[in-house]
């Protein structure tokens, strides 16, 4: 048996330094969530005269019953899970295919090809010459729009790319023998041993399309056709939640919600499911990340 190596005094106080440290950073980035979070549970009223930053003084659901009120809602929450949904199996499914391609070694062209695309991870073409690209491929006002600019991108390609050259040549070899063509090896081969970095990419991309709420400012004008995140940029930055106000006077919520809650509860309906679901993909990013990075 090996005895255990006492710490130093210096190392014991480099740890203790080091975990409250630690600890202090934490705090001061979980704390304003918290506050977001007991505050929207918090009466509306009660809310204004302040004091509260531990617990809800006067807990109540009144202002959820408030946001959902709203007629506009539930369809930015509809459009936002229907265009993170597809845009995630295509962006994931496409820019697997890219990768795929140019992973091979007999590829004609191949590393021009990865040249070009890395232009692309320092240069872009800005947002009035992509706005006029859009236009002019008729995507405006079209839920398109949030789909197929962003079904590449080369940044993933560079993971998804990696992992696939680390894939035994033995295995396509053995499926050419048995007759298989290049779409039989990427789908029933490829693609089912790739499932961590496809993963991995697919988280990347559904906190990307459950997050973006420029695309619905920029591109859509139609209220039904803007996603949760274009929804709460209104109501927190124009007066949308004063909107929201007028929906419900008259009814019980009045005496309970102001503008002020109201904004609140909206932050919270729109980021709880995407925390949600993030922790259960996170084994999954982690794993991904490393096994599309390290070459071995």
């Amino acid at each position: 048996m090996f005895a255990l190596k006492r710490k130093t005094t210096g190392e014991v106080i480099f740890d203790l330094a080091n975990n409250v440290f630690m600890l202090c950073i934490c705090f001061i980035t979980l704390y304003p969530i918290w506050y977001v979070l007991i505050n929207a549970f918090n009466d509306g009223k009660d809310a204004m005269l302040g004091g509260i930053y531990w617990w809800p003084r006067m807990f109540t659901f009144k202002n959820f019953e408030a946001v959902f009120a709203s007629p506009g809602i539930m369809q930015a929450m509809w459009i936002t899970v229907a265009k993170t949904l597809v845009g995630v199996v295509a962006h994931v499914f496409f820019t697997a295919m890219v990768a795929y391609a140019l992973s091979r070694k007999d590829l004609v062209g191949g590393k021009i090809y990865i040249l070009m695309g890395t232009v692309t991870l320092f240069f872009g073409g800005g947002l009035i010459p992509t706005y006029l690209l859009i236009r002019d491929l008729h995507l405006l006002e079209n839920f398109w729009v949030y789909i197929i600019p962003v079904l590449f991108s080369f940044f993933d390609l560079i993971i998804l790319m990696t992992f696939f050259r680390e894939i035994p040549e033995g295995l396509e070899e053995a499926a050419r023998i048995d007759g298989a063509n290049d779409w039989s090896i990427f789908l029933r081969i490829v693609l089912p041993v790739s499932m961590p970095v496809l993963a991995t990419i697919a988280l990347f991309h559904g906190v990307y399309q459950w997050n973006d709420y420029f695309t619905g400012m920029i591109y859509i004008n139609n209220e039904s056709l803007q996603p949760i995140q274009t929804y709460l940029y209104r109501v927190v930055a124009q007066s949308s939640s004063s909107q929201m106000m007028v929906a419900v006077q008259g009814s019980a919520l009045t005496k309970t919600v102001t503008s002020q809650s109201i904004k609140l509860a909206t932050m919270v309906v729109t980021t709880l499911p995407i925390v949600f679901v993030y922790p259960f993909l996170q084994r999954y990013f982690v794993k991904g990340m490393m096994i599309g990075s390290i070459k071995g």
